[in-house]
């Protein structure tokens, strides 16, 4: 899936819980991202968590995350959109 594609749905029920999680985020439903990524219990899960608490700024917990889901911690420069694609790429 493409990230547009994921924009531009409207109901992300038929996805699996970390890409309903970024739907969610792109919304700018932080909170509901986060539970969602949370009921994942898993590794993409836990790469969306990671994610969210970086786009939070509580960059220690990021890396607590980063670290479970088996992903390095992006570099600063990194835009959060950026990697909010990659995400989308990666999970589909």
């Amino acid at each position: 899936m493409k990230p547009e594609e994921l924009k531009a749905l409207k109901d992300p029920a038929k996805l699996g819980v970390a890409l309903q999680a970024l739907w969610h985020d792109a919304r700018g439903d932080w909170e509901c991202a986060h539970e969602r990524c949370q009921e994942a219990r898993n590794r993409d899960g836990d790469w969306v968590h990671a994610y969210l608490h970086r786009k939070e700024g509580d960059l220690t917990n990021a890396e607590y995350w980063y670290s479970r889901a088996g992903q390095p911690m992006p570099v600063a420069t990194l835009k959060l959109e950026d990697e909010w694609m990659e995400l989308v790429r990666a999970l589909s």
